[in-house]
């Protein structure tokens, strides 16, 4: 009876250690709350500050932190500098917004250093881009640390822009995203502009035969073509929504349902079923009533993707630094 009892308290000893072990690893908000209290007041107006004079830097922002979670996880590894380093691979051609991430690290350091990791950092700037562009706000949960690995190798699964819905599901479902948080997810092209290199082919060469996109609506593509013309600049921005690329709202799934985004991948979710029900959704029909559900599951897509393969505890480190290792 005795050895019952004692094991017992040794399973319970073992189960409440794993319990607390378990807790330490998870993210919350409010993690700096003790160890440097002015953490994301300092974010928010670094971001504010490069916003001011930049607005484009906005979904910028939001776009790091997504590559940056979609490869060895939300750790950082997108911001190290170097010929193999993971920014410098084919899909994140185009990245910018790096330097508002070095001034509001070289800032939280005089405040409190080698406390705040770079990783949480990316997540805080992604919330405060979406929010100064008039999306949603919401608790950012923190304590990630920064990764020591960063491969340009390994950023071969980034989503990329040709991807059918098979596809990105499966990319999106290898992180622990299902159709919602994809929808949602791709709903940060509210805002933003891409290259006309990145999608002319639909202008242009979709097939062999040499004609377009049937999927682009008629008078959407003749304003496509005169903004990337034949042979023209490849480099030239377009809008990823046509309607109101500067606030975050839900014109961009209106757009999906009618055939006006410019991106393959974006239109592509209104040929799935299970995408296309969840586009219906966002895009409603009722002004004022639509919007709503976009931007109660937007943040919960976020949350869940900036939990992606996190490191906390003991794992990893807290740059100095963030476009290098300690």
């Amino acid at each position: 009876m005795e050895r019952i009892m004692w094991w017992g308290c040794v399973m319970m000893f073992i189960t409440l250690m794993m319990m607390s072990l378990r807790a330490e690893g998870q993210l919350k908000a409010g993690f700096y709350s003790s160890s440097c209290p002015s953490a994301e007041a300092i974010v928010r107006s670094t971001v504010e500050s490069h916003f001011n004079r930049d607005p484009t830097v906005a979904p910028s922002l939001l776009r790091l932190h997504f590559h940056d979670c979609f490869v060895q996880g939300c750790d950082g590894s997108i911001l190290i500098s170097g010929s193999s380093a993971e920014k410098n691979a084919l899909a994140n051609t185009g990245l910018r917004g790096f330097e508002v991430i070095d001034d509001a690290k070289s800032q939280l350091e005089a405040s409190c250093s080698a406390v705040v990791s770079c990783a949480d950092i990316l997540a805080l700037v992604a919330h405060d881009a979406v929010v100064l562009t008039g999306g949603p706000s919401w608790s950012v949960p923190t304590g990630r640390r920064d990764g020591t690995v960063s491969l340009s190798s390994q950023a071969s699964n980034l989503p990329s822009p040709l991807d059918p819905v098979s596809v990105q599901r499966q990319k999106f479902s290898a992180k622990g995203l299902d159709d919602h948080d994809l929808v949602a997810l791709l709903g940060a092209h509210t805002i933003g502009q891409t290259d006309c290199r990145f999608f002319s082919y639909r202008l242009y060469n979709f097939t062999t035969a040499g004609n377009s996109d049937p999927t682009i609506n008629q008078a959407f593509l003749g304003q496509l073509q005169a903004l990337c013309p034949k042979n023209g600049d490849g480099l030239r921005k377009v809008p990823l929504d046509r309607d109101s690329a500067a606030k975050f709202d839900v014109s961009f799934f209106k757009n999906v349902r009618d055939g006006n985004v410019v991106l393959e991948s974006d239109q592509r979710l209104w040929g799935d079923s299970a995408t296309r029900g969840v586009v219906q959704k966002y895009a409603g029909t009722v002004r004022g009533l639509f919007g709503l559900r976009f931007e109660f599951e937007f943040p919960k897509a976020m949350i869940k993707m900036s939990s992606i393969e996190v490191k906390t505890g003991s794992q990893g480190e807290i740059r100095k630094v963030c476009s290098k290792f300690n």
